[in-house]
């Protein structure tokens, strides 16, 4: 039953991811970079996760999810610069490789609420206005390939296996740290970069710097209003600000950030 339940549960997150990510192709740069930054992945995560604890958990996940959130934005400058100049395999080794290393010095401090959000203002603050510049690109949808949507399914599929499987061993603050890897932003460049070339997948991740200040506050909403209100409405709180987020992003696309 419990191998069932893993299938179900990864099966379910994994139709999200590739319903989303067929959207973005399709979007263009500015839409498909507000897309990817909806709760695509985190949210079922942190849905599953509620089925299997507490408030207090849930809570205590989330402010982990935020101080990662600072990562996630500099992961996306880091491939918007390396992409400029490099390959596919080499612009998303090096971001990776940055990520884990940023995250490992993260998971070092024990974060309170303050700290985390003063992190995120820091980590945006510089990686939206670098990343300003290179938000503008030709773009063509790419021809989609016979293993593009089993390659998506399998990235935030296993996601969500490591992250259910090791929540009750590793504790609340790894958790809510692996809930948030951008598997949805990889998902991209796998499939973006070989294709339609650095400087146009660089564009749709430097799209994604404004959608990611809002996934902050909705995580930040989640870790606030998981013990007091409960955990279904603090869930639909956290989607609601992430999608209104981006709705006003998109009304408000021409005075842009």
């Amino acid at each position: 039953m419990f191998f069932i339940e893993l299938a179900t549960r990864m099966a379910v997150t994994a139709a999200f991811l590739v319903a989303a990510t067929a959207v973005a192709e399709r979007a263009g740069p500015f839409l498909g970079g507000l897309v990817a930054t909806l709760p695509i992945s985190a949210g079922p995560v942190y849905l599953f996760l509620s089925l299997d604890h507490d408030a207090q958990f849930i809570s205590a996940s989330a402010l982990a999810s935020l101080a990662a959130n600072a990562v996630t934005g500099l992961f996306a400058l880091v491939y918007i610069l390396v992409a400029q100049v490099r390959g596919a395999l080499a612009s998303l080794a090096l971001t990776l490789g940055f990520w884990l290393a940023a995250i490992f010095l993260v998971r070092s401090f024990s974060w309170t609420l303050p700290g985390a959000l003063a992190l995120n203002a820091a980590s945006y603050a510089v990686a939206v206005p670098i990343a300003r510049r290179f938000r503008s690109a030709q773009f063509r949808p790419p021809r989609r390939r016979w293993f593009d949507v089993p390659l998506r399914a399998t990235l935030v599929a296993v996601l969500v296996a490591i992250v259910v499987g090791l929540s009750t061993r590793v504790g609340p603050t790894l958790t809510g740290m692996l809930a948030v890897f951008p598997v949805v932003l990889t998902s991209l460049i796998l499939i973006f970069h070989p294709r339609i070339g650095g400087p146009a997948t660089a564009a749709i991740l430097a799209n994604t710097l404004p959608g990611l200040v809002g996934f902050a506050v909705a995580v930040l909403a989640l870790h606030l209003a998981a013990v007091p209100l409960g955990k279904p409405a603090a869930l639909v709180l956290g989607l609601l600000i992430s999608i209104v987020w981006n709705l006003t992003l998109w009304a408000n696309r021409h005075r842009g950030w």
